[in-house]
């Protein structure tokens, strides 16, 4: 290789940086400053907030394809279900007492629920009470729960500014894509670390979302993702608990809140995603630009959205469907199983090891009490994962018969199980890809069922039917905050 001189280096150095190919900081960093060689090929890391930005910018719902759309659509309403199936769970009652004396004016509805606070507040709430029975939306590839901090964002927003259907939807899919991009640069290892990245990369889909039906120029963009950026939320610790769903609606509030700063003129950095002490560098050891930039408006990750049949953790999913099929093949009683033996994925024991939930909300991250009581009920809805069933006589003592082994060769959609039963018998079942997978999608019957399901409690059966239908027809509708208010209990 060549020398060069450190002054000549600069000089090329700054103008490299000056064309958008290279941050300063990966440019200087390249230089031997005692020897005046360049020792490392410079790293020609592109400007992915500007970029970003741009796309976000431009992004227009007449380019979105009729299979982004309908997916778009399917997002919402998985959404809008999840999130008044949640409305009366004590978290939410408790979120909303807390924080009603310090709301300001009531601008936006509380999804299932009379109450109306302001803006910021009720993204909070219904970012909350969309995640809490954890049967929301999921973006397989980083697990990624896309839908909370996007439409709980920009559907109080509907509220506050008049939007129609055909901006909010294209507003939801250029959040969703936003958020998603962020999250394949830094899968795993992010994940890995402990960052709940539905947290971490969803505020940025709702800063884009809300930016976008704000109106917000490149630059104000460049400052809202900057802005978002610096509130990265959420850890997996607080899997099991409360705080879990703190996490996507405190994601959607943060967005909102970069987007009305930068609207305003608040300033950030023009490279807080790629700099090096940026957000990417800094919670990540994995930094993949190319999963931001490439293909932007025509390669999308909103188009791989899936649902969930079961009210857990995904990584349980391939268990409980193979314990439901064999329930139902063999007409199973819980008082002749023997055990139940199953390979699983290093992640099934990482996030649902908890051998004894005491609460409903644990049990979501409980593999044991996910397998038998799929066995003992023939479901795994939220009435699965309550208090109730975690504490059922029956299902605590077929917990302790379930024996997971971990093994690196089986993937996170797999499983393999093998039920012994007091007969002598042994049935198995292998899963490939569970209900619910993109290989196994759920239909559009099928969310409307789990939706209906879920709502059947707190709204009269002609309102659900006719949510349904607002959310199905968003692009005819004039007003995108009908449907906010469609979910208020007359």
């Amino acid at each position: 290789m060549a020398s060069i001189d450190r002054r000549s280096f600069l000089r090329v150095a700054t103008t490299a940086v000056a064309a958008g190919a290279v941050t300063p900081d990966l440019a200087v960093d390249s230089v031997d400053s005692d020897k005046g060689l360049m020792t490392t090929p410079v790293q020609a890391t592109p400007e992915v907030t500007k970029i970003l930005a741009r796309y976000i910018v431009s992004a227009r719902y007449e380019d979105l394809s009729a299979t982004v759309r309908k997916e778009g659509l399917r997002t919402l309403l998985n959404w809008i279900g999840v999130a008044v199936g949640g409305s009366r769970h004590e978290t939410v009652s408790i979120a909303a007492e807390a924080l009603a004396p310090f709301s300001g004016p009531p601008q936006a509805s509380i999804l299932g629920r009379r109450e109306r606070f302001d803006v910021m507040n009720a993204a909070f709430i219904n970012g909350v009470s969309s995640h809490i029975f954890d049967y929301d939306d999921t973006h397989l590839k980083t697990i990624i729960h896309p839908a909370g901090p996007v439409v709980a964002a920009i559907l109080a927003l509907a509220e506050f500014r008049p939007i129609d259907g055909r901006n909010f939807l294209n507003a939801l899919v250029v959040g969703v894509e936003t958020e998603c991009r962020i999250g394949n640069a830094v899968y795993p290892d992010h994940y890995d670390r402990g960052w709940h990245i539905t947290g971490t990369a969803g505020v940025f889909g709702a800063a884009a979302s809300a930016g976008k039906l704000l109106g917000l120029s490149e630059q104000r963009m460049i400052w809202a993702l900057g802005l978002a950026a610096s509130q990265p939320v959420g850890f997996r610790e607080s899997f099991g608990s409360m705080n879990k769903s703190f996490n996507p609606g405190r994601a959607a509030s943060n967005g909102l809140f970069a987007a009305f700063l930068a609207s305003k003129n608040f300033t950030s950095s023009d490279q807080m995603i790629e700099a090096k002490r940026g957000w990417a560098n800094t919670i990540s050891t994995k930094q993949d630009y190319k999963e931001i930039v490439d293909g932007l408006g025509s390669r999308y990750e909103s188009a791989l959205n899936t649902y969930k049949p079961f009210a857990c953790g995904i990584v349980m999913h391939p268990a409980i469907d193979a314990a439901i099929q064999l329930r139902e093949q063999y007409h199973l009683d819980a008082t002749r199983i023997e055990s139940i033996h199953l390979r699983v994925n290093p992640l099934v024991l990482e996030l649902t090891g908890k051998k004894a939930p005491t609460t409903g909300l644990e049990g979501k991250f409980s593999i044991y009490h996910a397998v038998a009581v799929a066995i003992v009920e023939g479901a795994a809805g939220e009435r699965q994962f309550s208090d109730r069933a975690v504490q059922d006589p029956t299902i605590v003592h077929l917990r302790s018969c379930v024996v997971p082994v971990v093994d690196t060769t089986v993937k996170p959609s797999q499983v393999e199980m093998t039920m012994l039963l007091k007969d002598g018998r042994k049935l198995e079942k292998s899963i490939q890809h569970a209900k619910g997978s993109l290989e196994s999608p759920m239909t559009d019957s099928d969310i409307e069922a789990k939706f209906i399901d879920l709502a059947k409690e707190i709204l009269p059966p002609n309102q659900i039917r006719a949510l349904i239908d607002l959310c199905w027809n968003l692009e005819k509708l004039p007003d995108a905050s009908a449907i906010a208010k469609a979910t208020v209990p007359v």
